[in-house]
């Protein structure tokens, strides 16, 4: 099924105190676009106080009361823009509720915010966000939330970007960013970055012939262009969001990597960039998951 076919209920983490406002800000800009419903979703973690049975009763219920309280209010807010939303309010870890609520719902999305580069940064991300991406069926899109800071801010109307691997997911992350740019009307940027070897051998991929490899054709609708970069994938797309100030990166993820270490491109993505960050499965993973302990995330 197709991104945007797909794309009929998005599922958005949410909290109390405000640090998930840049992620329903991306979700709500996806839904209207896409005619979606948000399902804002609000956990309670019961590591989160020191008891063994998990959250005293009475104190759940004041937590969800409140919780309560402020989806009611968001859900208020997204029905006078014409976005309808239902709340889930749920005890258990974020990763856990939220892949749960996503299968429930058949979601296509999974948004989640993380603290940004001023923040927890690489820790946080490796904790709950990589969790999520590798867990996750459906896509998930991580949006930090100090995106739209100062230097950082996106330029307006500014293009999605597609890091270009191959992969298992390559297929479906194409279909995704030219989904994203024909819907928003924006311009797609296609991002390579040449191997070693390719450099050594003086071979410069043509334009026109890696486009029309994975089927996409520029038109008026939506202008497309390939930027090649040398360098390790993490590095060339860093220099090119840097450069072009995307409104959104789209990558595809394999749920393997021979690559020493336990994390790879889109952890570094992820943990480095403050912009919002679309990780694509795999079309074939779609139907399966990989045991954690064994799986880490990589473009490439």
């Amino acid at each position: 099924m197709s991104f945007a076919n797909s794309l009929k209920t998005i599922v958005v983490a949410t909290d109390l105190e405000g640090r998930s406002d840049a992620a329903l800000e991306y979700a709500r800009k996806l839904a209207s676009g896409y005619g979606a419903r948000l399902i804002l979703a609000h956990g309670t973690d019961p590591l989160d106080y020191a008891v063994v049975d998990g959250v005293p009763g009475r104190l759940l219920q004041k937590l969800s009361d409140q919780a309560r309280a402020v989806l009611d209010e968001l859900s208020a807010d997204l029905l006078r823009e014409g976005i309808h939303s239902h709340s889930e309010i749920r005890q258990g870890t974020v990763v856990n509720m939220l892949i749960d609520v996503a299968k429930q719902y058949e979601a296509g999305l999974i948004v989640i915010g993380t603290k940004g580069r001023q923040g927890a940064g690489p820790i946080a991300v490796g904790a709950i966000t990589e969790e999520l991406v590798r867990k996750s069926k459906c896509p998930v899109l991580a949006v930090a939330a100090d995106w739209n800071a100062g230097e950082f801010r996106p330029v307006p109307g500014g293009p999605v970007m597609l890091a270009m691997e191959h992969n298992d997911a390559g297929h479906a992350a194409v279909e995704t960013a030219r989904s994203l740019a024909k819907v928003f009307k924006r311009a797609l940027l296609v991002v390579h970055a040449r191997a070693s070897a390719e450099v050594s051998a003086i071979l410069n991929p043509g334009t026109s012939i890696r486009l029309d490899e994975y089927g996409l054709t520029p038109s008026e609708e939506c202008p497309m262009r390939m930027i090649v970069k040398d360098g390790n994938p993490a590095d060339a797309v860093a220099q090119a969001i840097e450069q072009y100030k995307p409104s959104i990166l789209v990558a595809g993820v394999k749920r393997k990597s021979d690559s020493p270490g336990p994390h790879g491109t889109v952890f570094a993505l992820l943990a480095g960039s403050r912009v919002p960050v679309l990780c694509v499965p795999a079309e074939a993973d779609s139907a399966r998951q990989e045991p954690a302990e064994r799986v880490s995330v990589e473009i490439g």
